[in-house]
């Protein structure tokens, strides 16, 4: 059985429109689906292992059985704010193949009996949502969405809402504030999207790659769709590799691929014979793993007893001419800038972590500095409304813990530096040769 099931014709010229992905097979399993009854197609969903690809990885199914049944409006609403550094596979198949994630959103909408549904995408992607939107159209034109589609009695409608390049966005609740026209901060939960998301109804979210799975579990059968990858991660993953590789770029892989297969046999490892020093399983948010992990199974079980986590399926390496130093800022300075300000350990916490690490820039840091900053990420973990404040303490955090002698170093070679430029400075004003 090929592992390719969301990239099978990816590179086809024409697949972004609607007469190409129909001549390949598109929109073949939305009309089986229609005929199914509406528990016996959550049972389907539930059945495959499908768990979301957007980062928490809570099957998918099992979210869908949690909407509440009656003639209450519900929604589905689809989550591209593809934010996470590092992450770009979603952007890939909204721009290749928008009909895909089109028929599994409609299958997911049946599956609930949502009839007005939501793609939020990234304000950034403009090309993409530009893309989106003639597809949608297309689907519109061609009966797929409307009233009645397949003559299923069932009406549905779609709308695609841009975003306006928030982070948090890509939080579901602050995601479902924006969409509203609120500002984008996250809620308090309970109550849950599923029984209380968009406008107060019952919702369904889930991020690009799960929807645009649903059409090969449909063709492939719950339990053909498990039999890919192993015990509780099954399916294919589509993975973003980036940083320190000669191949950069998404692949599609079995879930529990060796971690060492995507970045040297895939991704051609780091270039020049360099060694990898430390890599994001998940992306920027996850704790980093080093060379003694890249034998881990790529899924979520694998990399969880690892102490990390799948994510959202992004791998960042970083080999050894780079600085931790100036990897721990750059990701400092990205969650202090991204963080909405509701939370006070979030708020305070990014701020002061990014002015440290600049501590450590400028040469006025001490080795207590690496503790206090240790003990701020300690103080941020599981006390905000989202987990944006983890977000930036996980990746910190572990970079101190493994990399500490680093930091120690360039604490005391910058310190050094700069009591040198100050004394140089000082005697330059006295008129004195040093």
């Amino acid at each position: 059985m090929t592992d390719t099931l969301l990239f099978e014709h990816i590179d086809e010229p024409g697949l972004n429109t609607i007469d190409v992905y129909m001549a390949r097979g598109g929109y073949t399993q939305l009309p089986i689906a229609l005929k199914m009854k509406r528990e016996d197609l959550i049972t389907e969903l539930t059945g495959s292992g499908l768990r979301g690809r957007g980062g928490a990885g809570f099957p998918m199914g099992r979210k869908a059985s949690f909407i509440p049944k009656g003639d209450m409006q519900k929604y589905v609403v689809c989550n591209a704010d593809e934010s996470e550094p590092g992450t770009f596979k979603d952007r890939e198949l909204i721009q290749k193949n928008p009909h895909q994630l089109i028929e599994g959103l409609i299958i997911a909408a049946f599956a609930i009996d949502a009839t007005i549904n939501y793609i939020y995408i990234r304000g950034e992607y403009d090309q993409q949502a530009d893309i989106l939107d003639a597809a949608i159209a297309e689907a519109r034109e061609r009966g797929m969405l409307g009233e009645n589609i397949f003559g299923s009695g069932f009406d549905v409608q779609l709308e695609l809402a841009r975003g306006a390049g928030a982070y948090i966005c890509g939080e579901e609740t602050g995601l479902l504030d924006s969409l509203e026209g609120k500002r984008g901060n996250p809620r308090l939960k309970p109550p849950f999207p599923a029984n209380e998301g968009l406008f107060n109804g019952p919702t369904l979210i889930n991020n690009v790659e799960t929807l645009s799975a649903i059409p090969s579990i449909i063709k492939l059968g719950a339990e053909g769709y498990a039999a890919i990858g192993v015990k509780d991660s099954a399916g294919t993953k589509l993975v973003s590799i980036s940083g320190n590789v000669q191949r950069p770029g998404n692949y599609e892989v079995a879930l529990g691929t060796s971690s060492r297969e995507l970045i040297y046999g895939l991704a051609g490892g780091p270039p020049d014979g360099r060694k990898v020093k430390c890599w994001f399983p998940g992306g920027s948010s996850t704790v980093v793993l080093t060379a003694d992990d890249l034998d881990v199974g790529y899924d979520y079980d694998s990399l969880e007893a690892a102490g990390s986590a799948l994510g959202s399926g992004a791998i960042i390496v970083v080999d050894e001419t780079q600085s931790v130093v100036e990897l721990a800022y750059k990701l400092a300075k990205f969650y202090s800038h991204e963080s909405c300000g509701k939370c006070t350990p979030c708020r305070e916490g990014t701020r002061w972590t990014f002015h440290m690490v600049e501590r450590i820039k400028e040469g006025t840091a001490t080795p207590m500095d690496l503790d206090i900053m240790a003990a701020v990420q300690d103080q941020i973990i599981g006390h905000c409304l989202c987990v944006l404040g983890d977000a930036m303490a996980m990746p910190i955090g572990s970079l101190i813990a493994k990399f500490r002698d680093e930091f120690e170093a360039e604490i005391e070679t910058n310190r050094n530096a700069r009591e040198a430029q100050l004394a140089a400075q000082f005697s330059a004003a006295e008129g004195i040769t040093v």
